[in-house]
């Protein structure tokens, strides 16, 4: 500590502390973040897939009602 006084060396101690914490942050939210990332490419994976679902199932309805409604002009 030379030249430095009582007063300088604690502000240069809490600086450090300060910068360790904010290097700490930082590293967790680089890991929070690639944790959101890696859950937000799976769930729009399972958007896809059940959109796809949701239309195929769409389809095959509007098929039956369409048998259905030749069925009921045929009873007629």
């Amino acid at each position: 500590m030379s030249g430095e006084s009582p007063t300088d060396a604690d502000a240069l101690s809490r600086l450090e502390r300060r910068v360790e914490d904010l290097v700490a942050a930082y590293r967790r939210l680089q890991e929070d973040n690639a944790t959101w990332r890696s859950r937000h490419q799976a769930l729009s994976a399972e958007y896809v897939r059940l959109n796809e679902r949701t239309r195929t199932a769409r389809s095959r309805v509007e098929e039956m009602i369409g048998r259905v409604a030749a069925l009921t002009r045929e009873g007629r």
